[in-house]
C-alpha cells in the first residue's frame, strides 16, 4: 500500500456521491484515496480546510488567451488568474491571435504556452472554410475538439462558416470522433435587425434630445436579436441530425433557443450547451446607456430569460457554465474579462436561488472536463489528478483592481458585491496559489488529447 505524500481534508469536501467530510490522500499527483476525515498517517504533510469547502480544480473550456504564439505572454497573464480564481484548467479558444487551424498553429501555440503556464492549458482546434484535410491531422497532434462561427467576428483570420462547408466537416468529425463547438448567431437576422435601427434612426437624429440612440444598451441588444441564436441553433440541430456528429452549442444566452435544444436532446441527438456567468449574473434591465464593458456576442438579455437559463442549468438541459474569458474584448465580438471571477459570479447566483455546492462542481468542473475528454480532470475521484479548490463559499467580497491578475482589471464586475472565496488551489497536487501567499511558480503542463 502506498502512503500519501500529502492529505488535503475538510468537513465539506464536493465528491461525485455528494458533499461529505473526508481527507483526500495524494501521491504522485493523483488521488490515490477520498478516505475518512480523521484517516492521515502519522507525519504526512496535512492541509486541513476544516472551515471550507474543497471541490475539484475549475475546468474552463471557453478562454480566449489572446496569446498568438509570437512571442507574447497571453497564457502566462490568463493561467495567473485562472489559478486565482480556483481554474486548475483551461482550454483555449482559437481566435483570435493565430487561429488554431493547423498543425502549424497549434505548434505556435503550444511554445509560446510551454514553461509559462500556472494552470493546464489544452487547445481546440477551428473549423474554417477549405481546412477540412486538416482536421484529421489536428486531432492526432492532440487538439480536443474543433471550433467553428457562423458569423462574422473574428476577422480574415477566422471566417465563418457555411452550411456546404459544415456537411464537409461534419461526418469527417464524427469519423474521428470529435466535437464540434458553433458559435450560434447567423448574420442575416443582426444585419436586418441593424437595417432597420439604421432606418429608425434616421427619424429619430431629427429630434433634438434623441440623437443619442447608439449609445443606449438596448440599440445594442435589439440589433443582435434572439433570432440570430435560435435560428443558428435550429441550423446545427438539423446538421446533427444529418451526421450524428458531437455538436456542442458556445456561451448560449437565448432562451427562446432552449425549446428546440430540449426536444433535439429528448430525441437523443448528440447536442449540448453552455452558458457564462455574464448571461446568469447581469440583466439588459439593469445596464445603463453608454456602458460598453457589458457589450459581448451574443448579448445579455433580459431579467426573464436570465431566470430562464438558470432553470434550464438546473434540470440540465443547459450542461455547464464557462467563462468565454476575453482579455481584450475586441467590439463586442466575443465575452468578458472573468476568469478568477467566474466561480464566485457563478456561486453567488447559484446560492441565492437555493442551489447546492454539489450542482456547482457539476457545472464548473464534471460538465466541462467531459466535454473535452479530460478523463483525470473534473473530479475528486481515486485516479483523478489532485486538482483541488479550498472555496470558502460564505464569505463575500467586493471586487476591487488591486486584486486582480492579469486583466481582469477590465472586468465589469468591479465594486460588485460577490459571495465565495477561492483561498487555496492545487494542481496536480502541487500548491499554485493561496490568498495569502499569492501565486508560486507556473507549474501547468500543455495537454493533450491523447495525454490526458
Amino acid at each position: 500500500m502506498f502512503l500519501p505524500t500529502l492529505v488535503v481534508r475538510s468537513r465539506r469536501v464536493v465528491t461525485p456521491r455528494g458533499t461529505r467530510a473526508a481527507a483526500i490522500h495524494i501521491r504522485n499527483e493523483r488521488v490515490i484515496g477520498v478516505l475518512d476525515f480523521d484517516d492521515v498517517p502519522p507525519g504526512c504533510p496535512l492541509d486541513d480546510a476544516t472551515g471550507g469547502v474543497i471541490m475539484p480544480g475549475v475546468v474552463d473550456t471557453h478562454v480566449h488567451a489572446h496569446a498568438s504564439g509570437r512571442g507574447d505572454s497571453g497564457f502566462e497573464n490568463a493561467t495567473r488568474a485562472a489559478a486565482a480564481g480556483g481554474i486548475t484548467t483551461l482550454v483555449e479558444m482559437p481566435f483570435p491571435g493565430l487561429a488554431t487551424t493547423t498543425v502549424a498553429a497549434l505548434e505556435a501555440k503550444r511554445r509560446a504556452a510551454k514553461g509559462t503556464c500556472y494552470a493546464d492549458v489544452g487547445f481546440w482546434g477551428g473549423v474554417v472554410p477549405g481546412n477540412a484535410r486538416e482536421l484529421a491531422p489536428l486531432f492526432e497532434a492532440g487538439v480536443l475538439g474543433f471550433k467553428c462561427v457562423l458569423l462574422p467576428c473574428a476577422g480574415d483570420e477566422f471566417p465563418p462558416v457555411s452550411d456546404s462547408d459544415l456537411r464537409i466537416a461534419m461526418p469527417a468529425l464524427k469519423r474521428l470522433g470529435a466535437t464540434l463547438l458553433a458559435h450560434a448567431e447567423l448574420a442575416e437576422p443582426i444585419d436586418n435587425a441593424r437595417a432597420r435601427q439604421r432606418l429608425e434612426r434616421r427619424w429619430v437624429d431629427r429630434i433634438p434630445g434623441l440623437s443619442r440612440t447608439s449609445r443606449r444598451y438596448t440599440t445594442y441588444l435589439d440589433g443582435r436579436p434572439k433570432e440570430a441564436e435560435n435560428e443558428a441553433i435550429a441550423r446545427l440541430i438539423q446538421l446533427c441530425r444529418e451526421h450524428q456528429t458531437r455538436t456542442h452549442v458556445v456561451h448560449l444566452s437565448s432562451s427562446d433557443a432552449l425549446t428546440p435544444l430540449f426536444h433535439a436532446r429528448t430525441a437523443r441527438l448528440p447536442i449540448t450547451a453552455e452558458t457564462c456567468p455574464h448571461y446568469l449574473y447581469f440583466v439588459a434591465d439593469e445596464i445603463a446607456d453608454g456602458t460598453t464593458s457589458l457589450r459581448c456576442a451574443p448579448p445579455i438579455r433580459e431579467r426573464e430569460n436570465r431566470e430562464v437559463l438558470w432553470a434550464a442549468l438546473a434540470n440540465g438541459l443547459i450542461q455547464m457554465v464557462v467563462s468565454d474569458h476575453a482579455s481584450e474584448p475586441r467590439d463586442g465580438s466575443c465575452g468578458l474579462p472573468s476568469l478568477q471571477l467566474s466561480l464566485p459570479v457563478t456561486w453567488t447566483g447559484a446560492r441565492a436561488r437555493g442551489y447546492t455546492l454539489d450542482q456547482l462542481a457539476d457545472w464548473r468542473c464534471r460538465a466541462p472536463s467531459q466535454l473535452a475528454g479530460l478523463r483525470r480532470k473534473g473530479k475528486i475521484e481515486v485516479g483523478y489528478d489532485a486538482d483541488l479548490v479550498v472555496f470558502d463559499p460564505d464569505t463575500e467580497f467586493v471586487v476591487e483592481s488591486r486584486s486582480l491578475r492579469h486583466r481582469d482589471q477590465l472586468t465589469p464586475y468591479l465594486g460588485r458585491r460577490l459571495r465565495g472565496v477561492v483561498e487555496r488551489t492545487y494542481l496536480r497536487g502541487r500548491s499554485i496559489y493561496s490568498r495569502a501567499d499569492g501565486l508560486t511558480s507556473p507549474h501547468g503542463t500543455v495537454l493533450s488529447r491523447d495525454a490526458n
